[in-house]
């Protein structure tokens, strides 16, 4: 059978934009190629046409990921600097929606285990946005500036992770804003 040119493109689209949602929803080892490849209407067979491992469809989905939310830092950012970012990033709604969230904190503990090559793209996201909060920082030195990046990016990580996990929902909502207040008074300086 003859596809359409592009259906080859169009086909691995959709399986890294199935794998980046489900891997951050479910964890990275809790989704299976079989499922993940009905999810999008093909058999299991053909994933090794698009993909020579589970490990590069992890990396590329990884990837993905941090394409679909990277963009939104950006914006969040340029209209309302740190504040809003780490506003954005500890919302209830990025709490509540780990499938469309931050790869980092969803995956990140996981994604240690991992070969380098798949932690670095996970490190290559770390870096782009404490890069971008150190952008909006107001430090004349750019390393003091990095520094409390990473430091606020660490906080909003951490805190996003626990109130996750926080069964009680006023507890994990109190986990939010407590580490929002933290972060934000990192951002002081």
């Amino acid at each position: 059978m003859r596809y359409e040119k592009g259906h080859k493109a169009a086909s691995r689209r959709r399986i890294l934009e199935m794998a980046s949602r489900r891997f951050r929803r479910e964890g990275a080892d809790a989704v299976g190629i079989a499922s993940l490849m009905a999810d999008v209407g093909l058999t299991h067979g053909g994933f090794y046409s698009h993909f020579a491992s589970r490990e590069e469809l992890m990396r590329d989905a990884l990837a993905t990921a941090l394409q679909q939310t990277f963009p939104f830092l950006e914006q969040t950012a340029q209209s309302g600097g740190v504040p809003a970012i780490i506003h954005a990033y500890l919302d209830v709604a990025h709490r509540d929606t780990p499938d469309h969230g931050c790869a980092i904190a969803c995956l990140g503990a996981e994604i240690a285990r991992h070969p380098p090559e798949t932690r670095a793209v996970l490190t290559h996201g770390v870096e782009k946005v404490v890069n971008l909060i150190a952008a909006h920082l107001p430090d004349p030195d750019p390393q003091q500036r990095l520094s409390r990046a990473m430091g606020i990016f660490a906080s909003m990580v951490g805190t996003l992770q626990m109130a996750r996990l926080a069964s009680e929902p006023r507890l994990s909502k109190q986990i939010l804003r407590s580490g929002e207040d933290a972060a934000l008074l990192l951002a002081r300086g």
